[in-house]
């Protein structure tokens, strides 16, 4: 049975390499409306490697800025999922918030309208946000947050986030943890990370988790 909370200490995660067809022509379709904005079209001179390289670079790097800084509709359904899953680990019922990761996907789907790019750039800003005094959060409080004691899915992601967070910087670092740990492992360990940062929350403030949550997540 699936659950956030595991036996034994979660091993490195594998990066495996999918090959999916046509996601080179999806992913162009996807990055034509950037490139047309760096000046890159059709009838650009094929042979100008370094002038393409560099414009194909910033095109990806706002596209994937885009996919994981919901708005919108898009951020209404990151953040309902996440006040799922806070309450349900708050609840500590680990193995409903694990079902529920379990469901997200990279497109949204009939029963999850949710995106796991929407869920991880949302929690990933909201942890930033929130190592500053003017989000509302406590003062300190990433700083006395720590992951609950025990083995998690995701606590390898979830310990680099919150060391990240600290910082300001694991929002702008989501290419990176996604890169060394997996897409499903930061999952996992943004909402590990968020989870227990709302619970230290609620025992700086002696408010329930998941009102902070439904406040503080919006």
């Amino acid at each position: 049975m699936t659950d956030l909370r595991q036996d034994a200490p979660e091993p490195p995660a594998l990066i495996a390499i999918r090959h999916r067809a046509g996601l080179a022509d999806e992913m162009w379709r996807e990055l034509a409306p950037l490139l047309a904005e760096e000046g890159i079209t059709a009838d650009t001179d094929p042979t100008d490697l370094p002038t393409l390289q560099a414009a194909l670079d910033r095109a990806v790097a706002r596209y994937n800025t885009a996919l994981f800084t919901p708005t919108g509709r898009a951020r209404a359904d990151a953040a309902a999922l996440l006040r799922q899953v806070v309450a349900s680990f708050a609840a500590g019922e680990t193995g409903h918030a694990a079902r529920l990761l379990d469901f997200l996907g990279p497109e949204p789907s009939q029963t999850q309208p949710a995106t796991s790019t929407a869920c991880i750039g949302l929690a990933l800003s909201l942890l930033d946000a929130w190592s500053a005094p003017a989000a509302g959060a406590p003062a300190g409080l990433l700083a006395g947050t720590a992951l609950p004691a025990g083995h998690w899915r995701g606590e390898r992601a979830a310990s680099d986030i919150l060391a990240l967070a600290r910082k300001g910087r694991a929002h702008r670092s989501h290419q990176r943890l996604i890169a060394q740990h997996g897409g499903h492992h930061v999952m996992d360990g943004a909402a590990l990370a968020l989870g227990a940062t709302v619970q230290a929350w609620a025992k700086r403030t002696d408010i329930p988790a998941p009102e902070i949550a439904e406040a503080a997540i919006g």
